[in-house]
């Protein structure tokens, strides 16, 4: 099975920042690999912009070593024609220096696209200096990446200062979770099939859990996250949005404005969280590697580098049933899954001895995307009826052959900005309804001056998680010692 790649128009894209580790890693292996499917048309063109005082010849050779790094390019014969399709200009975002080199360049009657893969700083003087030099047009999008705000005060100044110059239909707040083939396909099992919907309720739903988890540190980002924490840098963002995706209504239609309404609903029904229902935790020095402490260079930091909550959503779909969410850094496994777990039968035929079983619905986003539903079935063999649950497995690797190599995330969100197609974007409402559901959680544990409990680097996290689901009789799923 050969996915089909939906020609676009030709479009020039902008990367400001485009020397960055972003760029690097995420933004040129996209292109080129949208270039080698068929989606630059024509003379589409991809322009980096930086401070780095450089030509197009030595940025082309940039951005050879990273595709060689980061995409896996070795000898490819189309990769001297992705690199003929680059420029670069040195710009300085806060000054003029570039930025009528930049207009030079730029073809009338394209699709412009302006990618801020930099520090929301810079947000506001970009969009300022697309504006002074005629840069864009009615036409044009800008995209810009998170952290989008710290708080509810930072986020709601940042959309006043884009809208100043940009239309909200044409800013992107990319969230590239939403551009996983899992998270699109978790869509599609829910509302089309008859099987899920009429199930997807509290009368048939037991709880449901969202877990993120990372083996890695904060690495080099220790400044950012001391500031930030697992909080801010996941939990208001990534996993906000799984839970809307998981909980909301079905959209009147699949397009961008429907989709959004309904998450917005289900960001605005939850509940505030209660003090005993939220887990913080630190990473301890252990099996070689740094404490959270020593990697961010501040021996008090109050900073987590793991939290878990218990949510409610009040509305009549969700009345009455958990949502547990948990994200980690220096974890034991590297996994993100949703995991829907389906009430126990209202009555057992066939007795105790039978043991208690449930349904599963497991939707792996990595390192494996999936998904999995556990079903319960006799287990071969005489002496009597022993119940086994076992999974009906659907890996989208061996369901749908090697040829359905699933894209990268920022290749179909890149793509996604230069059709239009906001549908996987973040809205400013969205976003502003996120923070003023946050605030309150972190202003709480600030006020009564709450320290992260410690783990084990490699483990399930603090102890407090793991008994905060078990006192509801319940436990976690998906990571393992």
């Amino acid at each position: 099975m050969t996915p089909r790649s939906v020609p676009v128009d030709e479009f020039d894209l902008v990367v400001f920042g485009g020397t960055g580790d972003l760029s690097r890693r995420k933004i040129l292996p996209a292109l080129y690999k949208r270039f080698c499917a068929g989606q630059m048309p024509g003379q589409s063109r991809l322009i980096g912009a930086a401070r780095s005082d450089m030509g197009r010849a030595a940025y082309q050779a940039f951005v050879r070593e990273a595709l060689e790094e980061f995409a896996n390019v070795d000898g490819s014969t189309q990769l001297d024609g992705f690199l003929d399709r680059l420029d670069y200009v040195t710009l300085d975002a806060r000054g003029d220096t570039g930025w009528a080199d930049l207009a030079k360049k730029m073809v009338p009657g394209r699709v412009r696209a302006f990618y801020f893969s930099v520090g929301p700083s810079l947000f506001g003087d970009l969009a300022q200096g697309l504006q002074k030099w005629n840069l864009s047009d009615d036409q044009s999008r800008i995209v810009v990446e998170k952290p989008f705000g710290h708080d509810l005060e930072t986020a709601r100044a940042l959309n006043r200062e884009l809208a100043c110059h940009f239309d909200e239909r044409q800013i992107y707040r990319i969230d590239h979770y939403l551009g996983k083939e899992t998270v699109q396909n978790l869509m599609a099992v829910r509302f089309g099939n008859m099987l899920f919907e009429p199930l997807w309720n509290s009368q048939y739903i037991d709880h449901i859990q969202i877990t993120v988890a990372e083996t890695v540190g904060v690495g080099g980002r220790g400044a950012y996250y001391e500031r930030a924490g697992a909080m801010r840098d996941m939990m208001q963002n990534h996993m906000m949005q799984l839970l809307c995706l998981i909980a909301m209504e079905p959209p009147a239609k699949f397009e961008p404005d429907s989709v959004r309404d309904e998450k917005l609903k289900v960001i605005r029904a939850l509940d505030p969280v209660e003090p005993h229902h939220i887990q913080r935790g630190q990473y301890t020095a252990s099996d070689g590697v740094l404490s959270f402490r020593e990697d961010v260079e501040n021996a008090r930091s109050k900073t987590e580098s793991f939290i878990a909550l218990k949510c409610h959503i009040s509305n009549w779909r969700w009345a009455g049933t958990p949502f547990y969410l948990r994200t980690g850094k220096r974890l034991a496994t590297r996994s993100s899954e949703i995991t829907v777990v389906f009430k126990d039968a209202p009555h057992s035929i066939f007795g105790p001895e039978a043991g208690r079983h449930n349904n599963e619905l497991t939707i792996q986003l990595q390192p494996d995307e999936g998904i999995t539903l556990d079903v319960t079935i006799k287990e071969p063999g005489p002496g009597g009826m022993r119940l086994i649950d076992v999974p009906l497995d659907m890996s989208f690797a061996e369901a749908l052959g090697p040829e359905a190599d699933s894209p990268d995330a920022y290749e179909r969100l890149i793509i996604d900005v230069i059709r239009g197609n906001q549908t996987l974007f973040m809205r400013n409402d969205e976003v502003e309804a996120a923070w003023a559901w946050t605030d309150p959680i972190i202003q709480g544990w600030e006020a009564r001056g709450d320290v992260p409990k410690p783990y084990d680097a490699f483990t399930t996290g603090p102890d407090g998680a793991l008994q905060m689901v078990r006192r509801d009789g319940r436990d976690w799923r998906g990571i393992r010692r």
